[in-house]
């Protein structure tokens, strides 16, 4: 039985195709149309899932969407009802865009699905077999149902779906041994979170939905000289992990902007120009509004675990790619184990509609994923490598057309080869199997590099990415030396972790500090350094990916994650004795993942990345006719 779930018209729109309880494949639309973040019916996303099954949409039983329509069309246009006058325009453009195109989503969903039949119908698929869930239904079902945990407090922490923005759950098992999730708790819109996150955001200057992850990292750089400000005024955090916004200061419910003129007032400046120079007080608003989350999240999280008697917690939803917040409740113990959906925004969604149908509305047991080497995966997200691969003629086919040249090794000598590139200091491209689902590279569309290097993170932010020279870069740790560096500890009671080798983060969503043994003696003068002025001082043997408040975000690597990317790591640890690489995502400022050989060949041209290995193939910077090179920087939009 095949089961197509959708996530679309909102952002980050994908497909996803489960077969018999397994992910056969899911893929955000964005990174065909490379368009970041792209909202629109995610065709090229199911077209690759239909191929990659060998299917045409004729064969599937069930469709599911991923949130309900016409409940998300009551709370916009009550909301923007309630604040009229004033938010007539809003009100307006809502109107229309519900009543011109959004009432009518079952007719258009199934007009698109049509498109994809080769008889010119959908078979089995008619109205009554496509499925509507709600927005926290979905999310909570791609945290539960995938993890590695037979019981959970499900916690859901976003924007706004319909109507919820925070939502408990408790995940866990029948008495026949089908997973199920039992709804308990949840905050109502125009409270949340996430939304809370997004005004500060947009007020820092950047963009809502996709600049969040930056005031994340800019955190570090500022002292929390408004946390009051924010808990007095703000926000109202209660005992019991609830929370109330203080309304007076936004403006997202009637208007496209997100806070009022009330909020710059309490602060004493300025929205700050998109793309202008960071002050200090940007740098101390960013550190406030990071501590603030994190105060939220531990008191959501204490009170699930007062409610849901569960050593264990699932999250999804945007809030939880908030690594920061992830590594500190880890530190807090509350739980012996967190798991995070690794595509955690409204992407995964397509996949957890998936799991809700199978599981919730069908009845059926886990599908359990086949052992690695012996050793079974934490998970069955199967590393979340869940996208598209390519053949050597793909490859081959993408030099001919944009005329570069390459050379193959053989696969044993791949690694050493490659390390041994790193280690002298090249940037490499790495583009090998299936690409990552989710906004993270997990080393199959990556970009590493040496982090010995003093210079490489100012390198890789301004030659390579182009983007701000503020960014942190993420260490990929083997697994069983992230002990050693990191101190992201286990317990002998957890499912991800033991005391002897720590805490497993696979999917990049954990931050924990470097170990005091790898740090390196500071000037006398560093804490009176502020913002930026902190960037290039060397803080640990691996400087390159080490923040300036001495924390990484963290992915752990195993053979039964990614068996390429760890020989890649551990032939660099035999080299160097560093069990570590950086790894950022594959592509520029603006730019999504890069998808296919040619998206990343055209990367490799426009920017100053010295090597690029697409399986065995590998194309070399210095060996390619300089006319064949093009800056890439103004290709995309800025982020």
């Amino acid at each position: 039985m095949y089961i197509l779930g959708i996530s679309a018209y909102f952002h980050d729109s994908a497909a996803c195709l489960m077969r018999g309880g397994r992910v056969v494949a899911a893929c955000q639309e964005e990174r065909f149309t490379r368009i970041k973040h792209d909202p629109g019916f995610p065709k090229n996303a199911i077209k690759y899932c239909l191929g990659a099954a060998g299917i045409s949409i004729d064969e599937i039983c069930h469709v599911v969407f991923f949130e309900k329509p016409f409940l998300k069309m009551d709370r916009i246009l009550r909301t923007a009802g309630q604040n009229f006058p004033k938010g007539f325009a809003y009100f307006s453009d809502a109107f229309d865009a519900w009543f011109g195109f959004k009432a009518r989503l079952p007719e258009i969903i199934r007009d698109e699905l049509i498109q994809f039949s080769p008889t010119g119908g959908l078979g089995a698929i008619w109205m009554d077999q496509m499925h509507f869930l709600e927005h926290h239904q979905s999310h909570a079902a791609s945290a539960f149902f995938p993890s590695p945990f037979d019981s959970a407090a499900v916690l859901v922490i976003d924007g706004v779906g319909e109507w919820s923005t925070t939502t408990l759950s408790c995940g866990y098992l029948d008495k026949s041994g089908v997973p199920r999730l039992s709804f308990v708790e949840e905050i109502h819109y125009p409270h949340s979170l996430g939304l809370l996150y997004a005004s500060v955001t947009a007020f820092l200057g950047f963009k809502v939905n996709s600049g969040e992850y930056k005031v994340m990292g800019l955190a570090p750089y500022g002292r929390a000289v408004y946390y009051s400000k924010i808990r007095d005024n703000l926000i109202d955090i209660k005992q019991d992990g609830s929370y109330k916004l203080n309304l007076k200061y936004f403006s997202y419910m009637y208007s496209n902007d997100m806070v009022t003129e009330s909020f710059a007032s309490l602060f004493g400046f300025n929205k700050r120009i998109p793309e202008s120079h960071l002050e200090q007080n940007h740098f101390d608003l960013a550190a406030s509004l990071q501590l603030i989350l994190e105060d939220a999240v531990l008191g959501v999280a204490r009170h699930a675990r007062d409610v849901v008697d569960s050593k264990s917690i699932c999250l999804a939803g945007g809030v939880a790619l908030n690594c920061v917040s992830n590594g500190r409740l880890h530190r807090e113990g509350i739980y012996d184990d967190i798991w995070i959906q690794p595509a955690a925004t409204d992407a995964g969604s397509a996949l957890g509609a998936c799991y809700y149908l199978w599981h919730e509305v069908l009845g059926h047991r886990k599908w359990l994923p086949h052992p690695f080497h012996g050793k079974p995966p934490i998970d069955s997200m199967q590393g979340s490598l869940l996208g598209p691969s390519f053949s050597h003629s793909e490859i081959n086919e993408a030099a001919r057309e944009l005329e570069v040249d390459y050379r193959c090794l053989d696969t044993e000598d791949i690694y050493d080869h490659v390390s041994g590139l790193l280690a002298d200091g090249a940037v490499v491209g790495w583009m090998q199997g299936r690409m990552e689902f989710g906004p993270r590279a997990l080393g199959a569309r990556s970009i590493l590099a040496d982090p010995r290097s003093v210079d490489m993170q100012r390198k890789l932010n301004i030659k390579i990415k182009f983007r701000e020279s503020f960014r942190p870069f993420a260490p990929a740790v083997l697994r069983d030396k992230v002990q050693d560096w990191f101190e992201l500890n286990g317990s002998s009671n957890s499912v991800l972790g033991a005391p002897d080798c720590g805490y497993d983060s696979p999917y990049m969503l954990m931050v924990a500090p470097v170990k005091e043994s790898v740090r390196v003696s500071l000037p006398d003068n560093y804490e009176d350094l502020i913002g930026i002025e902190k960037l290039n001082i060397p803080r640990s043997k691996i400087p390159a990916c080490t923040h300036v408040d001495f924390s990484a975000r963290i992915q752990t690597v195993s053979r039964e994650s990614n068996e390429r990317f760890y020989s890649l790591i551990e032939a660099f640890y035999h080299l160097t004795g560093v069990p570590v690489l950086i790894n950022t995502s594959f592509n520029v400022r603006g730019e999504p993942i890069v998808c296919t050989p040619k998206d990343a060949i055209r990367c490799f041209l426009g920017c100053d990345m010295d090597y690029l290995v697409i399986e065995n193939c590998i194309f070399e910077k210095r060996l390619i006719d300089p006319s064949k090179l093009a800056s890439y920087e103004d290709e995309f939009s800025l982020d």
